[in-house]
């Protein structure tokens, strides 16, 4: 980028951001557009963010948008982040639905995946579940969606290096769920790997994924507008099995709509179950 970023080009990328995907940037991130987008101006030419926007609008939803909402959504994640949510799921949660009386599956939601952590990290709770109570919640499938091409691909191979396997994964549980890659990196085993399937999702679209016990929205909702976040959420109600449950991130919460969800209270730890 050859051009430094005007005030006008910076307040209409924002508009083309929010309206693609939902995300809202804040003030001053200009120096956080440069490093994102640059390897894309210059691979196409581009000397300035004016000229990338005049670029978007010819071209409409092509390839090109889709190579900066990935630059710009693309964050990094680890193994059981914040942990109450695991906890959270492997003493209260799993033992609850593996006493209802359904032939049902339990099917579980990861939306803003990323690259699989959270899911495959679901799917080590479900394998350490059924392994204490043996014949219990045989039948989970855990949907998970982003909105980056990128990042899903990376997820659906679930072979990771070990700088990303040392993020939040414990010794015991890398032995017990991988085995090393022959290029070096590590597998996630097929039991866990079987349970997890990937979706491309814009949050902003309509969901067509079906019907959900369990849906784990975090760290994601803090990047959109107040007026987004609800109708995300209500959205995500909708998706929701009769008394299901909704996790947010350790530092979302979920303000309104208490029409839709009840505060249940984990100690520590909080999450919403649908009226």
């Amino acid at each position: 980028m050859k051009a430094e970023i005007t005030p006008q080009e910076y307040e209409a990328f924002k508009t083309f951001l929010q309206d693609a995907c939902g995300i809202l940037l804040g003030d001053n991130k200009q120096y956080l557009v440069k490093s994102r987008l640059r390897r894309i101006l210059e691979e196409n030419n581009l000397n300035s963010l004016g000229e990338l926007l005049d670029r978007l609008k010819r071209v409409g939803r092509s390839g090109l948008r889709e190579l900066v909402i990935d630059a710009m959504t693309t964050n990094e994640t680890l193994w059981f982040r914040d942990n109450h949510p695991f906890r959270i799921l492997q003493d209260k949660l799993l033992p609850e639905f593996a006493e209802r009386n359904s032939l049902q599956p339990l099917r579980v939601w990861s939306a803003a995946c990323s690259t699989g952590q959270e899911p495959y990290s679901v799917g080590m709770v479900v394998d350490e579940f059924r392994r204490i109570r043996p014949g219990k919640l045989r039948d989970v499938k855990i949907t998970a969606t982003d909105i980056s091409k990128s990042v899903l691909e990376v997820a659906r191979r679930g072979e990771y290096e070990m700088i990303a396997i040392g993020r939040g994964l414990s010794p015991e549980r890398q032995k017990q769920f991988f085995t090393p890659s022959p290029n070096g990196g590590w597998q996630i085993k097929p039991q866990i790997k079987a349970m997890v399937e990937f979706k491309e999702l814009n949050l902003l679209e309509r969901y067509m994924l079906g019907k959900f016990d369990i849906i784990m929205c975090r760290n994601v909702l803090i990047y959109f507008s107040a007026d987004l976040k609800k109708d995300i959420l209500t959205r995500m109600h909708g998706a929701l099995n009769p008394g299901g449950y909704l996790i947010l991130g350790a530092s979302e919460s979920l303000n309104g709509l208490p029409d839709l969800y009840e505060m249940v209270q984990c100690h520590p730890g909080i999450i919403y179950r649908k009226k």
